[in-house]
């Protein structure tokens, strides 16, 4: 049996770094979403929000014109055409099955890259083969196609487990979303989060976590961090603890039971998560 350490606040507060006298918009970092669709536009409003919440300095978003109307209309500072960055978040709200060629293209020539990218939803199976440092975020039933792709066998109840071999077969991190999140590094690092809460099982609070990975892997890259798929482990098992912590505090907020939240919810309780952590540092 693989064992995995439990991922902390002190841990996830390592991974975090504030912004300088000396810095600017780009020295924060740029994370970049190719994310939504016409069928889903509001995973891109999600996840582009949740990046800036996280604290980077600038967010550029390329996707379809509706679902670029509707980021404009939620965070009209967001830069809507394609340029530089430091990291990439791909797939959220995506379905293979209607992506067009012309943008199939564009995401191998983004997964063939250097930068890193967070690999969410309808890109997964683009995610094999990938050259560029990556981190796919499945959830359990998407884990199991992805192990298929890969040609593993059936994971078993050892989530741990599953989720090494994976990230060996498929030469990249792999961040396994469930009330206890497991993540794992090609080389076998392994983490498990148990900082979320049941109120998180709602629809778009995926593309929250995928936003936010992207915008810590960006901050990151930006300070000058290793560019390599070991150096995402750390960052990915932090992102899925802020996540589980916002959703948890903004449960928490309507009763001591908690009660029922939304992606946009857990989005809003990032920016003092964030500053908590900063402070704890």
């Amino acid at each position: 049996m693989v064992e995995a350490r439990t991922w902390t606040r002190d841990d996830a507060a390592r991974s975090l770094l504030g912004p300088t006298a000396s810095d600017d918009k780009y020295s924060r970092g740029v994370v970049g979403l190719r994310t939504g669709s016409g069928q889903y536009p509001g995973a891109a409003v999600i996840g582009v929000e949740a990046a800036w919440r996280t604290g980077v300095g600038m967010v550029r978003y390329v996707g379809p014109t509706r679902a670029s109307d509707l980021v404009l209309h939620r965070r009209p500072e967001t830069v809507t055409v394609d340029g530089r960055v430091q990291a990439w978040v791909v797939g959220s709200g995506t379905d293979p099955a209607e992506r067009t060629d012309a943008e199939t293209a564009a995401l191998r020539g983004i997964l063939a890259g250097e930068v890193p990218v967070v690999v969410d939803a309808g890109a997964l199976g683009l995610a094999i083969g990938a050259s560029a440092p990556l981190v796919v975020t499945p959830h359990d039933r998407e884990h199991v196609r992805l192990r298929s792709e890969l040609g593993l066998a059936d994971a078993g109840p050892d989530r741990v487990a599953a989720a090494c071999e994976t990230a060996r077969a498929l030469g990249g991190t792999v961040l396994l979303k469930g009330a206890e999140t497991i993540v794992a590094t090609p080389a076998g690092w392994t983490a498990l989060v148990a900082s979320g809460t049941p109120w998180l099982a709602t629809a778009g609070t995926g593309d929250v976590l995928a936003g936010v990975l992207g915008g810590l892997v960006a901050v990151a890259q930006a300070h000058g961090g290793p560019q390599d798929d070991e150096a995402l482990g750390p960052l990915a098992a932090s992102a899925a603890w802020l996540h589980g912590r916002a959703a948890t505090v903004a449960a928490a907020s309507l009763g001591p039971a908690g009660g029922p939240i939304t992606a946009l919810d857990v989005a809003d309780s990032l920016p003092g998560i964030v500053s908590g952590l900063l402070t704890r540092r």
